[in-house]
Order: C-alpha cells, then sequence, then structure tokens
C-alpha cells in the first residue's frame, strides 16, 4: 500500500518552529515562508508531469513525490496557520486546533467547507462575488430560486405567481407575491411582507454601497404594495419581461426589517452585520473571524473562519441535519481540493478552479468525488475601450475622454480576436470546460449559432497590416509612427489562468504584438477598495481576464451590463459592470427594446442580436464555458446543484449517508 504522509506530525514542527519565529519578532518572516510554501505546493501539483510519460520511471517517481509532499506540506501550512495563530478580530487569542479540523467528522454533525477564495462579507448585496454571494445563502432566503432545469420553485413564497393564477398582470407591468404563513426569522421574529418592501428600500438607498449589479435588477421595480402582512405587489416601471428576476436567485435574498431598520441612519457595518447575521434560512451566523494572512506572490491573502449553527426556528421539522457549519476561506484551490478528495480532513471544495492535469490526480484520492455542472459561466478576455495611460486632470485613468489608441481601430480588435486559439485553451480544462464563441452560452435557447471569430494567425497578421502597424525595425513587434503594438495583460493568480496567459500571448507574439503579462490575488482583483488601483473595475490595462454568466435562465438582465448607463468612471464612484466602457447607441436602444417585448420568439431573438453585438464589435472576446467544479466527501450526500444559485441552496438537505 502506497504510504500516506501526515499532516498531525508535521504541525507540531511548524507550531515549535512558529515559537520560535515568534519569540524574534520575524513575524513577516513566518508569513513569507507559508506563502512561499502555500504558492510552491499548487504550483508543482499542476505543472504538466512529463516525466510520467515513461511508466515506472525514476523521474516519475521523483515529480509524484515532490508533488506529493508539497501539496501535503501546503495544505499543512494553511491549516496550522488558520488555526495556530490569530490576529484581526481574534488577535492573541486560539480558535482551533489541528486536531479538531481533522476529526470532525467524529462529530457527526459538524460540516466542514473550504473556499480558496475567502468570502470578506456575510451582509447580502454588498458584493457579487459568488464567494461572497455563498456565504450569505446560508442564511438569507429569496422567495423562488430557479432549479436546474431553469423552472422557478417557491421558498419564501406560497406559490410562483402566473397568468393563470392572477399573480402576473397580462401587461407585465405588476406582479403580485403571495407569502408563505408562519416564518420565522432566527430570533424567533415573524417574517411578513414588510421584510420585502424594506429589502427593496435598503437595495435601491444610494447611502448603502449595494453592488450596481443587484441595483441594476431592481431598478425595474416603480413601487411596492404591500397588500395583508402575506402579500406583497410589485408594479414596474414599464412592461417588463424580467418581472421574475427581482427577489429570487442567489440575488433576491431577503433581509430582515427589524434587524437592519435600526442602523438605516448610521450606516451598516461589515463587521457588526457579520457577528449577527439573521435569516430565514436552515443556519444562523455565530462567528466570522479573520485569522491570518498568508503572502503569496507578493500579495497578502486572508484566512477566514465561518461559523454557522443550525436556526433554531426554521420551519422544516428535523432539518438542517447538521447542527454546525465551519466554513474556511483562503489558500489554493489545489490544496483545498485535496483535503477533500485525498486526505479526507473536510467535507466540501468549492469552485475549484485548477486545471484539467491537476484535477486528474487529486481524483486518484478515495475520499472524495467531482461534481460538475456545466451553466452560464464564460472564462473571457474583455477590450478596454480607453486608454488606461492617459491620466486626466482629475486622476482618473481609463476615462471616455481618451479612446484607446488601438483599440478604436476595429481591425486591430479582430486581429486579437483571430489570434486565440480557443481550442488549445479548452484543453487546459479537459472535460470540464468547452470552447466558446458567445458571451451568453446557457440556457442553450439564447445561444447564437450565427458565426464569429476562429482562431486564423494569417487573417489577423493581415488585417494588422492593413491597419498600418508593421514592423519596421524588424524586432518581431509591429509599431506605427514610432510607437510599439505592446500590451497589458492581467487576471488573477491561478496556475490555470497563468497558463491561459501564456498561451493568448504566444498567438499575439507571432503576429507581432508585445505582451505585458500580469497576474493579481484575487481578493486584490475583485477588492472595492478605492485606493486599490489593480481592482477590476478600474481596469487599468488593456487586456483583462475572468469569468462570469447569466445568473438566472433569462440572460436579458446579464446583457444589461454593456448598457453605456452601466460604465464605471469617477463621477459615479465607479459603479456599474461595464468595465470594458462601451459605449454604442444601438446597442442601448436594442436592450430597451428587449425589455418591453413580450413576445417570446422575438424576445429571445433580440437576446441573440445583443450577444452578437458584443462579439462581433469584439468588446468581449470569449473563451472556455467552464464548469463549476466543486469535491465532496464520499459519505456526504443530498447535494442538488443549480447554475442559477448558490452552491448551497438546499444545505437544508445536506447529510451524511446512513
Amino acid at each position: 500500500m502506497k504510504k500516506q504522509f501526515k499532516i498531525f506530525p508535521l504541525r507540531k514542527i511548524m507550531c515549535l518552529v512558529f515559537r520560535v519565529l515568534d519569540g524574534i519578532n520575524a513575524i513577516r518572516l513566518r508569513r513569507i515562508w507559508i506563502g512561499f510554501t502555500a504558492y510552491m505546493g499548487e504550483y508543482l501539483l499542476s505543472v504538466p508531469n512529463n516525466a510520467t510519460q515513461k511508466t515506472g520511471s525514476k523521474a516519475s517517481k521523483v515529480v509524484e513525490f515532490i508533488s506529493s509532499t508539497a501539496i501535503k506540506f501546503s495544505l499543512a501550512m494553511i491549516i496550522v496557520t488558520a488555526t495556530s495563530i490569530s490576529i484581526g478580530h481574534t488577535a492573541g487569542k486560539t480558535v482551533g486546533s489541528i486536531e479538531t479540523v481533522r476529526q470532525g467528522k467524529d462529530v457527526a454533525d459538524t460540516l466542514r467547507m473550504l473556499y480558496w477564495q475567502a468570502p470578506v462579507s456575510i451582509l447580502p448585496y454588498k458584493n457579487r462575488a459568488y464567494k461572497d454571494i455563498e456565504a450569505c445563502r446560508f442564511i438569507y432566503e429569496p422567495l423562488a430560486t430557479f432549479n436546474i432545469d431553469g423552472r422557478l420553485i417557491p421558498i419564501l413564497a406560497a406559490k410562483i405567481p402566473s397568468l393563470e393564477n392572477g399573480g402576473l398582470s397580462a401587461d407585465r407591468k405588476s406582479v403580485i407575491w403571495k407569502l408563505k404563513q408562519g416564518i420565522l426569522w432566527a430570533d424567533g421574529t415573524a417574517f411578513t411582507a414588510d421584510d420585502v418592501i424594506f429589502t427593496y428600500e435598503y437595495i435601491m438607498n444610494s447611502k448603502h454601497n449595494v453592488d450596481q449589479s443587484f441595483k441594476a435588477i431592481y431598478s425595474i421595480i416603480q413601487n411596492i404594495e404591500k397588500i395583508d402582512t402575506c402579500t406583497v405587489k410589485l408594479n414596474f416601471k414599464m412592461p417588463n419581461s424580467t418581472w421574475a428576476l427581482p427577489f429570487t436567485g442567489k440575488y433576491g435574498m431577503i433581509i430582515p426589517r427589524h434587524i437592519f431598520k435600526p442602523v438605516m441612519k448610521t450606516g451598516f457595518s461589515d463587521n457588526a452585520f457579520n457577528r449577527q447575521a439573521v435569516g430565514t434560512g436552515p443556519y444562523r451566523l455565530v462567528e466570522f473571524l479573520t485569522e491570518e494572512t498568508l503572502i503569496i506572490g507578493g500579495n497578502v491573502v486572508s484566512m477566514i473562519k465561518a461559523v454557522y449553527e443550525s436556526n433554531p426556528f426554521f420551519r422544516e421539522p428535523g432539518k438542517p441535519a447538521f447542527s454546525r457549519i465551519e466554513l474556511r476561506g483562503g489558500g489554493d484551490a489545489a490544496s483545498t481540493g485535496q483535503a477533500v478528495l485525498m486526505d479526507g480532513t473536510a467535507d466540501f471544495a468549492f469552485d475549484l478552479q485548477i486545471n484539467f492535469e491537476t484535477l486528474k490526480r487529486l481524483e486518484t484520492g478515495d475520499k472524495g468525488r467531482i461534481m460538475q455542472l456545466f451553466g452560464s459561466d464564460v472564462e473571457f478576455i474583455m477590450l478596454n475601450s480607453t486608454d488606461p495611460k492617459w491620466d486626466v486632470k482629475d486622476g482618473e485613468h481609463s476615462s471616455l475622454k481618451y479612446p484607446h489608441p488601438f483599440f478604436r481601430d476595429k481591425r486591430v480588435r479582430q486581429a486579437i480576436a483571430h489570434s486565440i486559439d480557443r481550442d488549445t485553451i479548452a484543453a487546459l480544462y479537459g472535460k470540464t470546460g468547452r470552447p466558446a464563441r458567445n458571451v451568453v452560452v446557457s440556457p442553450t435557447g439564447y445561444r447564437s449559432s450565427n458565426p464569429h471569430y476562429e482562431f486564423d494567425l494569417k487573417k489577423a497578421a493581415a488585417l494588422l497590416e492593413d491597419a498600418g502597424w508593421k514592423d519596421h525595425d524588424g524586432d518581431g513587434i509591429r509599431d506605427k509612427k514610432g510607437v510599439r503594438l505592446r500590451l497589458r495583460y492581467q487576471t488573477t493568480i491561478t496556475p490555470l489562468r497563468q497558463q491561459i496567459q501564456e498561451i493568448v500571448k504566444r498567438g499575439l507574439n507571432s503576429i507581432g504584438i508585445e505582451v505585458d503579462l500580469r497576474a493579481i490575488e484575487s481578493s486584490i482583483f475583485f477588492s472595492k477598495d478605492a485606493s486599490n488601483e489593480d481592482r477590476v473595475r478600474f481596469f487599468y490595462a488593456d487586456l483583462q481576464e475572468y469569468y462570469s454568466g447569466n445568473s438566472s435562465p433569462d440572460p436579458l438582465s446579464y446583457m444589461k451590463r454593456w448598457h453605456s448607463d452601466f460604465i464605471p468612471r469617477k463621477a459615479n464612484n465607479f459603479k456599474g459592470h461595464n468595465f470594458e466602457r462601451w459605449a454604442n447607441f444601438e446597442y442601448d436602444n436594442l436592450y430597451k427594446q428587449s425589455i418591453i417585448e413580450a413576445d417570446p420568439e422575438k424576445r429571445r431573438q433580440l437576446i441573440i442580436r445583443l450577444n452578437d453585438m458584443v462579439v462581433d464589435e469584439v468588446v468581449r472576446i470569449p473563451l472556455v464555458n467552464k464548469a463549476v467544479i466543486n469535491a465532496a466527501s464520499n459519505t456526504l450526500e443530498g447535494i442538488e446543484l443549480t447554475p442559477w444559485d448558490a452552491v448551497v441552496w438546499k444545505i437544508k438537505d445536506w447529510k451524511i449517508k446512513d
């Protein structure tokens, strides 16, 4: 039998090392060391193992040994850091031990979850990042949500409104929601129509700094009427085909009026509400701790521990099965995957953004299984329509006043699109990804079949020649009027994305475009810190890569992000998700037409046209339709996934197999 390396003895050794380092005031040195081991563990596990082509070779065994040891050492460093040394909310306090993490399975009602991207807030509507929505959905619920088939099913609502039952008006200018009776918040207070109305008021109040993507969904509402304690009527500003989106799915969580109302005037504190999150869901939050920071790639990564306990007032008898959930966030995707699939030190790992070779190695473990779900998520490259290098008088880069010096010529954008080798990129994902040529890939009825840009380096080079970009000095890089064709291309730090960057760079180099690659830690890349110039919404680069997709089976609200009203700029405090800063009058009008179109087929064709405009104008270059990859223990059952809500949307049904 293959020898298994143990983390526990290593923990004892490292704790001793930490005590020595603390004694000589070398905390920064300690963090650098931990960060280095975590990064190397992920890197070594993800490196393509050319040596294994010769089965049984010495090189193969050496690489396998190094990879296995490194990733286990990496995991040990992360867990030891999170459990042995505490800072922030828990400075000077030990919050747990490695034995608790490893032996949590002995306590049958404790579920251990790992999120390699740490949530930063349990305050709904504060952040649209999946990791933060996930952390909220243990607690807060919508009126209804969409299952895997795209069918709307009730949660807090008594039934789904329709034309047949009178809930939806014939002109689609209003909808009536009837609420389930007898539902209580986790503190025993009754859930009523007032909470639904308050949630809308909270979202639309400019003082609360609600993420613009949430406001976009609720901005279609003119007002909400309270018909009775358990009935509300939503009146829309115009006939609206997206009536089913407000208060549904992961963007529809209802918050308690009696908790939030008292501090409406003073503002909301993340820390305060992270400590007293009360919802109607199966769990309530009892602890939210910043445990430690790691320095990885020169960036600081926060380790988070969130502890949930079952809601004593939850409406379904005997549920949830687990009385306690421990969610740890931070570290790297490979380590969290290994903890579930190979080591059995955790029960569930969320969103494993790792390449297929790494995933295959992790699947050789016998402790867990991969749960794969294709939805609407597309990995893409966006092109900046403005000049990120130009600084206007008021200090704003990427300003609409200054179009991009290269991309204003569509031929340059088209050349870039033709240089992208999607098939090679998709191969990195194996069975977990497939080439994407549209920004809307799901539901399939909205997927365009119109031809887009194929991989063609000769055509790409010809387009640049035609645009006047030539290699005048023979150094391999094109120039025009003394200016080199050089681009900055940024994304987050993961081995998979760095591999994609190299493939894209290779294609661009081959047609004479110089590329400067940047990799940014995800908590920094998606930060809301206004002083952080690496924020995704600032987009101080030429090319930018990550992934997103429509959050419901109705893609129209997703297409709203390219409306010119949603361009982030200093004047609107950089709100809005048109990060490309693309302004197109035709697109804006087509979107408005789609909102009021009642005929389903005509509306479907309008959405396809919106998709085609974004792709054909090379505003965004789709790369891969990626599956969401999660890892679950072999002993865990009851998990039901949907691409239209959080992974934990039915956490009440999760349980250990009998």
